[in-house]
């Protein structure tokens, strides 16, 4: 905990970005238990009211092209405080909107605080060295995994309490909270702001020509790429053991238990172990979780434990990996970072996205336990392979801190 209070004087208190990286992540998933209700309230079909994830997910991915490099430009406090003075407004209109397309437009602009997790990372990143980045990196990626495992669960009380609109009450009330301290403790910590926008966006050009960052990158998108298979294609493949809701929700929530335990290590283990060697050692876990995933299939063990159990040791490996990568990502281009958060995050929804995509397309009712696995064993060994691509490249070029 002391860590978590400790910041420089320049630096925020580290709980103050934990808490704007738990409202980026929050917004996603904390009303699916209320769409049912909304789309009989509204009138409208449920398929319709599903278009909230999509247009979230698609508008936040391109605005994390945009945040990046105006935090760079115009500093990361001005965008932070304006991301979430935005977030409020539309989440209000999400509360009292009177029909489904109003809801819709108000949910889009809501995905303005996707990318402040990005900024955050770049806050971090301004005023501390490599190793000590991806240390805090882990404690706000505890947080992003926590939000949206718990948000579902304290939607569907809220829901069932005072109604639908409930849950988008509070989420702006704690958008508020986050806006309050995010004003009284967020100190502007880019010191190196670019003279143009333009300038910044020639920077997505020499990230793009980096091999260095392209190598961690994809990484992080095959990581995660890993993880949206599983939430494409574990539902079906559990469909053989006859679980409740309830239940499958609980075995689902072993993968991000297993994200905040490595999280969790990563915070601890940052500037004891060389990053590449914990970069790798994540991505090493997760072939080897998965191949075992694959030899109990293979030897007929006929168990609900082992299709997630496996997957236990990728949300594990993905917990390892991701602050690392995060970090060296962002040391790139010292005078980038929030481009380079930008484009990392864009890039890494893109890629895994394309992986759930693969996910729903090869699997069947009667390959799904076994096809789920390899698929996700595939992602793994792409981001262990870029792993070791950027560990061979980080030999022959300097680190910086």
């Amino acid at each position: 905990m002391a860590l978590i209070m400790s910041g420089s004087s320049a630096s925020p208190r580290l709980f103050t970005l934990v808490f704007l990286s738990a409202l980026a992540i929050l917004p996603i998933n904390f009303f699916l238990p209320s769409l049912p209700q909304m789309a009989a309230e509204f009138g409208v079909d449920y398929g319709l009211m599903g278009l909230s994830l999509a247009a979230y997910a698609i508008v936040s991915a391109c605005l994390q092209l945009v945040l990046g490099p105006l935090s760079d430009r115009f500093g990361r406090r001005p965008v932070i405080l304006g991301a979430l003075t935005i977030f409020i407004a539309a989440t209000i209109g999400c509360a009292l909107a009177p029909d489904a397309w109003t809801f819709l437009a108000c949910r889009m602009v809501q995905a303005v605080i996707a990318p402040t997790y990005g900024v955050a990372l770049a806050v971090i990143r301004d005023t501390t060295t490599r190793e000590q980045s991806a240390s805090r990196f882990g404690y706000l990626a505890m947080a992003w995994a926590v939000a949206p495992m718990l948000g579902p669960t304290a939607g569907g009380l809220l829901d069932q309490l005072f109604g639908w609109r409930a849950s988008f009450c509070i989420l702006a009330l704690f958008g508020i909270a986050v806006l309050a301290l995010c004003w009284t403790d967020l100190r502007e910590t880019n010191t190196s702001r670019s003279m143009t926008m333009l300038e910044q966006y020639k920077a997505y050009t020499e990230l793009l020509g980096s091999r260095r960052f392209l190598a961690y990158c994809l990484c992080m998108a095959f990581s995660v790429g890993a993880f949206y298979a599983f939430l494409a294609g574990a539902p079906l493949a559990a469909s053989a053991f006859d679980l409740s809701p309830a239940v499958l929700g609980l075995y689902m929530g072993s993968i991000t238990a297993g994200f905040m335990l490595g999280s969790f290590l990563a915070a601890r283990l940052a500037g004891k172990l060389p990053q590449a060697n914990l970069l790798i050692a994540g991505r090493i876990v997760a072939c080897a979780g998965l191949l075992f995933g694959i030899v109990l299939y293979f030897a007929g063990v006929e168990h609900v434990a082992a299709l997630f159990g496996p997957c236990f040791f990728v949300g594990l490996s993905n917990g390892l990996t991701q602050p690392s990568a995060n970090a060296a990502a962002m040391s790139v281009r010292a005078t980038q970072m929030g481009s380079a958060a930008g484009l990392a995050g864009a890039i890494t929804v893109a890629g895994a996205s394309i992986m759930a995509a693969i996910a729903g397309a090869v699997l069947t009712e009667e390959n799904a336990r076994s096809g789920l696995l390899m698929v996700m064993l595939a992602s793994a060994i792409a981001a262990l392979g870029a792993a070791l691509f950027a560990r061979h490249l980080e030999t022959d070029t300097p680190q910086t801190t």
